[in-house]
């Protein structure tokens, strides 16, 4: 993919020097002493009722006392970035760009206005608007907050444990996100939201699957207009990542068996059927899933 002449996107917020286990003890360090405190007293009991409520939903309330601890330990967690890391920093800059320019026109077409989503870069560990979040659980989207999130060794897992190595691979990541944020500013997220809290594991499961593989086609969609700057190879390059994170491929890896009730992404061929329906036909309306 030829994207060094490409302009950058302005909405990346770069957490990639913050420490989130530092922060995370150095607010325990303020924690405790605050907590005793309340402890002593009716109307403190009330607020850490409170705190607790916000932690079952999904709010981390030691998040605020993290900027309140500047202590060396925590100073000395910062790290500077590699130049390779940089690098793929400004390429996933660059990838966001692409998508705003892709995405404004198609809403603009369908008399909707298009609001561009933050992206958050990060390592280790981070605190979103729908929670704590460490890099276990790959790049997400937070419909709360409307950022998408993305911790820089998944693209070295990717690679390295998936076999699915290359920029385009990475770019299909990217935007399979931006694909979640387009269901959220039309109202499907919060739809599928809304079914779920009432539907069984196996109906939410179906439900969820039919998101990603959405998600996956709108991916496709931004290829389909960034052709002109793609190389030889770069489909192929989306195709494989599309199937090694595919439900079923992940759970033969993992455990040697495959249960497709479980399935939340879809399986390794559907991914790339919708994702190869995006890229071919470059329309939002081919892209329905059921949902």
């Amino acid at each position: 993919m030829r994207w060094d002449d490409l302009r950058r996107s302005s909405n990346v917020e770069d957490f990639r020097s913050r420490s989130g286990a530092s922060g995370s003890r150095g607010a325990m360090r303020f924690a405790v002493p605050i907590i005793r405190f309340l402890l002593g007293n009716k109307y403190g009991r009330v607020v850490l009722l409170v705190g607790v409520i916000a932690y079952f939903l999904g709010y981390n309330p030691l998040s605020l006392l993290a900027f309140l601890d500047t202590s060396p330990t925590q100073e000395k967690s910062l790290s500077v970035p590699s130049a390779k890391d940089n690098k793929t920093a400004e390429f996933v800059s660059t990838v966001l760009a692409q998508t705003e320019d892709i995405w404004h026109p198609i809403f603009r077409k369908n008399d909707l206005v298009y609001e561009e989503p933050k992206l958050v870069l990060f390592r280790g560990s981070v605190n979103s608007g729908c929670g704590h979040a460490t890099a276990q659980i790959g790049p997400f989207y937070c419909s709360k907050d409307k950022k998408i999130y993305l911790d820089m060794s998944f693209f070295e897992d990717l690679q390295n444990r998936h076999n699915a190595p290359g920029d385009f691979a990475q770019a299909y990541v990217i935007a399979h996100e931006v694909g979640h944020h387009v269901q959220n500013l039309v109202g499907l997220l919060n739809k599928s939201h809304t079914f779920k809290k009432t539907a069984s594991k196996k109906d939410a499961n179906t439900l969820q699957v039919k998101v990603e593989l959405q998600a996956d086609c709108y991916a496709g969609i931004w290829a389909h207009s960034v052709k002109a700057i793609m190389e030889e190879g770069d489909v192929q390059e989306a195709l494989n990542a599309a199937s090694a994170i595919g439900d079923d491929t992940l759970q033969k890896q993992a455990k040697g068996y495959v249960t497709p009730d479980s399935f939340t992404h879809g399986s390794a061929k559907d991914r790339m059927t919708w994702f190869s329906l995006g890229y071919k036909r470059g329309d939002i309306k081919d892209c329905q899933t059921g949902i």
